[in-house]
């Protein structure tokens, strides 16, 4: 096991070379997340496929992977460097809480693992054109489907159309923002005077009015709002959970890998709501986190948070 990680390590992952996307928590994900040969792992955040394939080279004999993502475009890329693998993949352009409509549609009822790594991969936030970084001066859309409908919630709606209350309570509740109620005001003003109608404009806006505030952009958590807003990531990770657990086999393991206050917090008391009722054992008392060597890395390691249960 050791030898392999190290060995995939080494290789940089070069199956995520396109994305450029390094696995959060590879090695803990690998030891802890288990599949027999011949069983099936559900990634319900497939991305570039790191983890999964990592998985997938540390088993003993061919696994099948089913693979979701809402962003059609990451498949796509993943999909021609995915030939070689030893594992038969199923992909899937879906949202995780619809992980029992895709197993329905395969024939599947029972799944031997479950992972779902809540981060966003560098591909997504720098190449998506959607606005997600402050970075960048992109149309505000921000929506994870990479071909969203006229009907979908984008970040220019909430931007320009919210109120100013509903504005501050994400901000602070999303995006943890001390700054929210002032953060709110400067949106509804600008938005009075012109519609804001990309990144650039929205962090130009949020840094004029709050300054350089150390090595973080002022702008940063506000745009963490309202992506989880326009996304509704917590209620989504809410509404999968339990479908997720549902269609875990006897020990079999939901490992869950959150990047926000607001999602562990989902996790963790699911997890013990499961472990109380005596339906799943904790194999995480706490949660594991990044190493320094990860983080230095991998900065963006430096928040994450890994849960993992066993069915009983």
């Amino acid at each position: 096991m050791i030898d392999i990680i190290q060995k995939i390590k080494s290789e940089k992952m070069t199956a995520n070379s396109t994305t450029g996307h390094i696995p959060v928590l590879l090695k803990e994900v690998v030891e802890n997340l288990p599949i027999p040969r011949g069983g099936i792992l559900l990634d319900g955040t497939f991305g570039g496929g790191g983890h999964s394939q990592s998985i997938a080279a540390a088993t003993d004999g061919p696994i099948t992977i089913v693979g979701l993502d809402r962003d059609g475009s990451a498949l796509q890329k993943i999909r021609l460097e995915l030939k070689s693998l030893l594992a038969k993949m199923i992909l899937h352009k879906a949202n995780f809480r619809n992980l029992d409509e895709v197993l329905s549609k395969e024939g599947i009822v029972e799944v031997d693992g479950i992972l779902l790594d809540l981060g966003f991969s560098s591909d997504q936030l720098e190449n998506s054109g959607r606005g997600f970084s402050f970075q960048k001066d992109e149309p505000l859309i921000m929506t994870l489907d990479d071909k969203p409908t006229e009907e979908s919630l984008t970040a220019r709606d909430i931007v320009n159309l919210w109120k100013k209350e509903n504005l501050e309570l994400i901000v602070r509740n999303y995006g943890e923002e001390p700054q929210a109620r002032k953060i709110a005001e400067v949106i509804v003003a600008a938005r009075e005077r012109k519609s804001i109608e990309t990144s650039g404009q929205l962090a130009e806006i949020i840094f004029q009015a709050l300054g350089k505030r150390g090595k973080i952009h002022p702008a940063t958590k506000t745009f963490q709002a309202i992506r989880i807003a326009v996304n509704d990531e917590l209620g989504s990770l809410s509404e999968t959970l339990p479908k997720a657990f549902k269609h875990l086999k006897k020990g079999g393991r939901l490992a869950v890998i959150s990047f926000h206050s607001g999602e562990d917090r989902i996790v963790k008391q699911f997890f013990k709501s499961l472990a109380d009722k005596k339906e799943a054992s904790k194999i995480t008392k706490k949660p594991i986190m990044a190493s320094f060597e990860e983080i230095k890395e991998n900065p963006r390691s430096r928040s994450a948070k890994l849960r993992i249960i066993e069915k009983i």
